[in-house]
């Protein structure tokens, strides 16, 4: 009789042991101190481990047990105004973080491709002029938020910035398109090595930009568009 009553328990230990997570981290593609001296080690696990986990953490909750549970992130953050907040604020958090860690890179001097380049000086002028105008868009960005570099609607590069874990993707923006580079200037991000200077932090991190990973990004975006 005691092993009948156990048989309950330990499906339910088998079962849950079998369900995996609608939404899960990736691994970072490098250690957390191959971004230094620019990003430092207590940083990246702080803000991996902690704040993104977390994010992911709190946005299985959110879905759990709703339709959302068989949504791609990316469909869900297009049509997030019909959702709760939790959704808005931890699916951005997710998808945010991805695409950060992503288009960073210990690596040095890559480059856009011809596409992309070809693209950046036709919306902007050159290179530089990119960096200054999203550099701007970050640092006037008040309080907590992201800097994005994106395709928009008519298929043409623009840069804008957004508050808290909106971007661009989101039919809540004011800025609509697909992101294809972000810069993450809550606190979080870089106040253990450059406490209040966000300007610092902003300058030190285009030399981390994976231009081969924005490359793709922005292929793919290109793609999207034309479905």
């Amino acid at each position: 009789m005691k092993i009948l009553r156990l048989l309950p328990v330990i499906a339910m230990i088998i079962f849950s042991t079998n369900v995996k997570a609608q939404f899960t981290q990736e691994p970072l593609p490098y250690a957390y101190d191959a971004l230094e001296p620019y990003i430092d080690a207590r940083t990246m696990d702080i803000h991996f481990n902690r704040h993104h986990a977390g994010y992911v953490k709190n946005l299985n909750n959110a879905v759990s047990g709703t339709t959302l549970e068989k949504m791609s992130l990316e469909d869900i953050l297009v049509n997030v105004s019909q959702y709760d907040v939790a959704v808005r604020n931890n699916g951005g958090g997710h998808y945010n973080h991805q695409l950060f860690w992503a288009i960073l890179t210990p690596e040095k001097n890559t480059q856009p491709s011809t596409e992309l380049n070809n693209a950046i000086t036709s919306a902007f002028g050159n290179m530089d002029e990119l960096k200054a105008k999203l550099n701007k868009e970050a640092a006037s960005r008040f309080g907590s938020g992201w800097a994005w570099l994106y395709v928009n609607e008519n298929g043409g590069l623009a840069v804008c910035s957004t508050p808290n874990q909106d971007n661009p993707l989101m039919d809540v923006s004011s800025c609509k398109g697909i992101p294809i580079l972000g810069i993450d200037v809550w606190e979080h991000a870089y106040y253990l090595n450059y406490q209040n200077k966000r300007g610092d932090y902003l300058n030190a991190i285009w030399s981390l930009i994976n231009w081969k990973e924005v490359s793709r990004n922005y292929e793919l975006a290109l793609q999207e568009q034309k479905k």
